[in-house]
Formats: structure tokens, C-alpha cells, sequence
């Protein structure tokens, strides 16, 4: 008698609406952080892209400040990492104003404009899918 006992113990599963309850419950949560989850790394990019863009319009404030103009289009971002040919001559160029040229989070270049429309400048990530204007992921990332 105590063996039939102990084996019905051991024995014993989950009953199917135990499973079902458990299910419902994971399928909730699915359904509810799923959704928030997906769009972290859009969103991560785009604050990447602001970041960099930041960085570089520090960097081109350090180097007028040396040299007395911005790097022209033609230079463009590359005048930060290496000593630039062409016109306008740097003055006082030093070591490099920032470590690299990072590329946009899309695996594109940054563009550089100057003198841009918007200012002294312009620097732009075209966003998600690499063409001007857009919307949300797709907008254009810029320092202005």
C-alpha cells in the first residue's frame, strides 16, 4: 500500500490547465514586450547617429578655431582625422581632431556640406533607407 502511494506521488504532472494558464500568461507578456522590444534598435541608431553627428560638429569647432574656417566640402569630414590638401590651407593644423571617421549606423558616410544651407555647415546621416527626407527611422539625421 505504501509503494501504490508513493508512486502516484512521483508520478504526478501538471494538469493541462496548469499548461494552458502558464501559456496564456507567456503569451500575454510576449504580446505586450515584444512590440517595445523591437523597435530599440531603430531607435538605438538613430541616437547613435545623433551622438556621432555631435561629435563631429565639436570636433570642426575645434578645428576653426585653429585654423580659422571649416574644412571646405571637398575636404569634408576627413580633414578632422588627417591634415587636409586643398583650399582652404589649414593654418595650424595639429593632431588629428577626432580618433575615426565613423560611418553612420547604416554603413553609410556622413555627409559634409560647407557652407552648408542651414548654416556654417551641414553634416547628414540619411537614416534608414539612405535617401533624402523621409520619415521616423527614415528622416534625415542632421546638425541643424
Amino acid at each position: 500500500m505504501k509503494n501504490k502511494l508513493s508512486i502516484s506521488r512521483i508520478q504526478r504532472g501538471f494538469t493541462l490547465i496548469e499548461i494552458m494558464v502558464v501559456v496564456a500568461i507567456i503569451a500575454i507578456l510576449g504580446a505586450t514586450v515584444v512590440p517595445k522590444v523591437i523597435n530599440y534598435p531603430n531607435d538605438a541608431r538613430v541616437t547613435r547617429a545623433k551622438q556621432d553627428i555631435s561629435n563631429f560638429a565639436q570636433a570642426l569647432e575645434l578645428y576653426k578655431l585653429a585654423n580659422f574656417s571649416y574644412p571646405s566640402t571637398e575636404q569634408g569630414l576627413e580633414a578632422l582625422v588627417e591634415k587636409p590638401s586643398g583650399d582652404p590651407e589649414p593654418a595650424n593644423w595639429t593632431d588629428s581632431y577626432i580618433q575615426t571617421l565613423n560611418k553612420d549606423p547604416w554603413n553609410r558616410p556622413y555627409l559634409y556640406i560647407s557652407p552648408g544651407e542651414n548654416g556654417d555647415y551641414d553634416i547628414i546621416s540619411l537614416g534608414n533607407d539612405g535617401a533624402e527626407g523621409g520619415e521616423r527611422y527614415d528622416a534625415d539625421i542632421t546638425n541643424y
